[in-house]
């Protein structure tokens, strides 16, 4: 999407953040451009929910059938996934990885470029500062989007987050090309 500004026109995007999880998997989609002044429009974000109880094959399809649907009714330019750092809980870390894999594979599907960025990536793209608490990157995407709150539930909030650092971090990438950055 183009828009224009002082003659001059802006490359608009629009980016899907997900937040990847069995249980609960959020997401966000974001407008924005990677020149002018950093502002972001928050076009839709919630989360995804499946039931625990039920076996792992099911709550996957589930998920598959909701991102599927997600990605076609928001046709975004780009999807960001949280990679998975470092988890403590392997039966989280599993549930987190195959719910990652689903929105890996779907936006593949339909041709849609996919970036991942650890906790520690967004919280530095998004605040400044890698080591920022939760509040503070919620803080920031209420901030940024121009929300009179943060967004709930915080999935929601960190799939917003999400979106967000993939223009701030492509916006680096493309003022400093990797060749010149050696």
């Amino acid at each position: 999407m183009v828009g224009a500004r002082s003659g001059a026109s802006i490359e608009r995007m629009f980016v899907l953040g997900i937040d990847p999880g069995l249980t609960r998997c959020g997401f966000g989609l974001v407008e924005g451009s990677f020149e002018g002044a950093e502002s972001f429009r928050a076009v839709r974000a919630g989360t995804i929910e499946t039931d625990a109880g039920l076996p792992v094959e099911i709550r996957l399809r589930e998920l598959h059938v909701e991102l599927a649907s997600l990605l076609a009714d928001t046709s975004p330019d780009a999807v960001v996934v949280e990679r998975l750092f470092f988890q403590r809980n392997a039966k989280t870390a599993i549930s987190v990885a195959q719910a990652s894999g689903v929105a890996i594979a779907l936006a593949g599907m339909e041709n849609v470029a996919v970036r991942q960025f650890t906790s520690q990536e967004v919280k530095l793209a998004v605040t400044g500062y890698g080591a920022a608490s939760k509040s503070q990157v919620q803080g920031m995407v209420a901030r940024l989007c121009g929300l009179n709150e943060v967004p709930r539930p915080a999935d929601a909030a960190d799939a917003l987050a999400l979106s967000i650092a993939y223009f701030m971090i492509v916006r680096v990438e493309r003022r400093y090309p990797q060749d010149a950055r050696a």
